[in-house]
């Protein structure tokens, strides 16, 4: 039977999460978009219900105990009830199904407008045009994906799990016998797992054993692939970018307390304000540059080209955009400080730089503990000491909400680690468009991106979690899809028992704090004129 706790624990985490996300939403969104563009807040909206929810299974997987011997029948007074193997199926399907089709679709849709209105088609468009548009594009990342993932699930659907076998005789009978709290109730909780130690004690210790290794291979289901597969996927970007993020958001959080807006005198004030408008004055005439060669490039191609983007001349076009697009955002950056440290002083609020300082000491604390996990943990063969494990174990003990939210802390904290390294790897590289995330600044298109992001990213953190707290997270079914039939698929098992991304995320973690402790600005001012004028002279120079 369910454990009514649990139910109404998880419809109040949902609607929690519900509300999140729209407050979320309604506190960033651009005002060009708050009555605009329904279909994809709802699918930003769903998308971060999603990616949250599924990091917090896991310590709802850990309060139900469904791994747990007793639940079979004879002990279920730790079990829940919950059937988690469906909740996480469901979870299996839903997230390539948000990365896949309806984020894409929803992209594709909410840009449909400008690229009709860049190709001279927006007026007297029909109503479907936007739809026709986005579905002409989906369905060729549809057809890519599925070709992938039913070709890997017919070559790779199989899980080589390693046992170990032992044979022995027993000579004589042996009684073995436990006492439970109440007599002659057998009660499972006075039994711990059976050490080596303990093994080699028992009476039959003596006698000859023959050990066999060996491997069963389990087909697996097509949700449990499919959780495989999008982690392996998603573990190239969490690797990356997570590994970046556990630098950057503590160094970034103490860096605002440390750079905190100052009143400026009048020569300071003059010398920021003659910058502020050379740099504005470049960037028009970037702008204006790329819209007239982008208009050139339209008016010869005809309209837009589902491979368009391949060629050349659209690849620079494209490179000279994001390089603008981040000289925009560092110009707005600075112009917000100067305004708060002349015009807008007296209405800055001077606490803010301190919950800045709170977050980057909060957020060491976290970067810290999980580099540490990783190192006296997950790296060693044998594990060098518990650490976090006994840590949620002790909270388990005697208070299990504290356990619960410390995992949904530490979880969501490298969700946030993924963002942030998505956004300073672009800021610092321009290897792609960047989207940041600003109060009443943001478009749908940047939701999208970062909710997809954090959706790729959801598994491999999950799977990295049961990785770092398997003591944790004994009896949840996840340790048992993860842990087991994941973590031996053919050819991916190479990927998890090499510990590749592992080792990649604590490589990256390390050159990043060194990279970011010698240069912590994103840019300089002399780099930022330097920048300008060189993009602005390319420009010239091909017309």
């Amino acid at each position: 039977m369910a454990d009514w706790f649990l139910i109404l624990a998880t419809s109040i985490s949902f609607v929690l999460l519900f509300i999140a996300a729209i407050y979320f939403l309604v506190h960033y969104q651009h005002p060009d978009d708050r009555n605009e563009a329904w279909f994809p807040k709802l699918t930003v909206v769903l998308g971060i219900v999603l990616a949250g929810a599924t990091v917090l299974l896991l310590p709802l997987d850990v309060a139900n105990n469904e791994g747990y011997a007793g639940c079979a029948g004879y002990d279920t007074r730790l079990c829940g009830g919950l059937n988690m193997t469906l909740f996480w199926d469901i979870f299996y399907w839903c997230i390539p199904a948000f990365v896949f089709l309806l984020i894409p679709f929803m992209t594709f849709f909410y840009e449909a407008d400008d690229g009709m209105l860049m190709a001279g088609t927006s007026i007297g468009a029909k109503p479907n045009n936007r739809f026709l548009e986005a579905v002409k594009y989906e369905l060729f990342v549809v057809i890519i994906f599925g070709a992938i993932f039913v070709a890997c699930y017919l070559l790779l659907g199989d899980s080589s799990v390693p046992i170990t076998q032992y044979k022995t005789s027993v000579a004589r009978s042996s009684e073995f016998a436990t006492s439970g709290s109440s007599g002659s109730v057998f009660d499972t909780l006075f039994l711990a797992n059976m050490t080596n130690t303990e093994f080699d004690n028992q009476e039959f210790a003596g006698l000859p054993i023959n050990v066999k290794f060996d491997t069963i291979v389990v087909p697996v289901s097509i949700p449990t692939f499919l959780s495989g597969f999008m982690a392996f996927i998603g573990w190239f970007f969490f690797a990356v970018f997570g590994g970046i993020g556990l630098a950057a958001v503590p160094l970034d959080l103490i860096l605002a307390f440390v750079n905190r807006p100052k009143r400026m005198d009048p020569a300071e004030f003059a010398d920021k304000q003659m910058e502020v408008r050379n740099r504005t004055m470049e960037l028009v005439d970037i702008g204006e540059l790329l819209k007239i060669e982008r208009d050139e490039r339209m008016s010869r191609e005809g309209g837009r080209s589902m491979f368009s983007g391949l060629s050349k001349e659209r690849r620079k076009e494209r490179s000279d955009f994001i390089e603008f697009k981040k000289a925009v955002y560092l110009l707005e950056n600075d112009v917000e400080e100067f305004l708060a440290s002349s015009a807008n002083y007296e209405n800055y609020n001077v606490l803010l730089p301190w919950f800045s300082l709170l977050g980057g000491i909060l957020s060491f604390v976290l970067s810290a503990a999980w580099i540490a996990q990783i190192v006296i943990y997950i790296v060693p063969k044998k594990p060098l000491h518990p650490f976090l494990n006994d840590y949620f174990q002790w909270f388990e003990g005697w208070f299990p909400l504290f356990g619960v939210l410390s995992v949904a802390i530490f979880t969501l904290y490298l969700l946030l680690c993924a963002l942030k390294g998505c956004f300073k790897f672009g800021i610092r590289f321009m290897a792609f468009q960047i989207h940041p995330m600003k109060v009443n600044k943001t478009y749908m298109s940047s939701f999208m991106f970062n909710v997809g992001l954090v959706l790729l990213c959801a598994l491999p953190v999950v799977q990295f979690t049961v990785t770092a707290f398997p003591e944790y997270a004994r009896y949840t079914n996840v340790v048992n899809v993860m842990g087991t039939q994941v973590q031996y698929l053919k050819f991916f098992t190479w990927f998890w028992e090499s510990k590749v991304f592992i080792y990649a995320l604590l490589a990256i973690t390390g050159v990043t704090t060194l990279y970011l402790i010698c240069k912590p600005k994103d840019n300089d001012n002399k780099g930022r004129a330097n920048a300008n004028k060189g993009l602005l002279s390319r420009l010239r120079s091909r017309r």
